[in-house]
């Protein structure tokens, strides 16, 4: 799903109101931007009957060149994870 098909989904399902396409666009930015920040801050964003996006820290390991075949160390990294609440996987017909 894009942008453009959330924001057109949003529209659709929310028949109260009668917010813009641009107006909902703004929206949906602004909660992006909030788990952004909470995942920076906080290491952590949780949205009860959705999940819960952990930052994790990979540390550096050993690793394979794939065009040269030459061992190297892949440095260290920061990642996010996902995991999806029961009521979430329930849906996804787990």
């Amino acid at each position: 799903m894009t942008r453009r098909e959330l924001i057109e989904f949003v529209q659709r399902s929310d028949n109260n109101t009668e917010l813009t396409a641009a107006q909902i666009g703004h929206v949906l930015d602004a909660a992006f931007a909030g788990i952004a920040s909470a995942l920076q801050q906080e290491g952590r964003f949780s949205h009860p009957g959705f999940g819960t996006f952990t930052r994790v820290e990979q540390p550096a390991r050993p690793g394979i060149h794939p065009r040269t075949g030459e061992r190297i160390m892949v440095e260290a990294t920061t990642t996010i994870r996902f995991k999806p609440s029961r009521e979430f996987k329930s849906t996804l017909g787990e």
